[in-house]
């Protein structure tokens, strides 16, 4: 199985048992862990999802993501070209609804040659990305 990108909506729902999505979320980590799926995150995405998390769920939610979630991820680090590109893309779009974090999620997608996102956001599609769950 060719890598995955994980997205922290991903990861919220997953935490989140109170979240629309939680339990088809959860269906599909068991199914990639069962496949032993390799994903991969960048460390953006780790950021923002331990600010919204703490911020939503409480700090208890963030032992989990350092404990449940992180073993899980290979975490990819943003390099200065990634976000540079993604700030161009943010300010051209000019959406208040596309965030830098997801401009650099698909900046280093590209980088890495990942085709293949875990979210519950569109804008991934949006950008031409394949997305778990359909």
């Amino acid at each position: 199985m060719t890598t995955l990108f994980v997205d922290s909506s991903a990861i919220y729902a997953w935490l989140d048992r109170l979240d629309a999505e939680h339990e088809r979320i959860k269906r599909t980590w068991e199914w990639l862990a069962a496949e032993n799926a390799p994903l991969m995150a960048t460390n953006y995405v780790i950021v923002e999802t331990v600010a919204l998390c703490q911020a939503r769920l409480g700090t208890e939610s963030v032992h989990a993501i350092v404990e449940r979630v992180l073993p899980l991820l290979s975490v990819q680090w943003v390099t200065e070209p990634d976000h540079d590109s993604a700030m161009a893309t943010l300010l051209a779009a000019n959406r208040r609804d596309l965030s830098l974090v997801d401009c650099v999620s698909f900046a280093a997608m590209r980088r890495l040659g990942v085709s293949r996102a875990f979210t519950l956001d569109d804008h991934f599609r949006e950008q031409g990305f394949e997305c778990l769950p359909v």
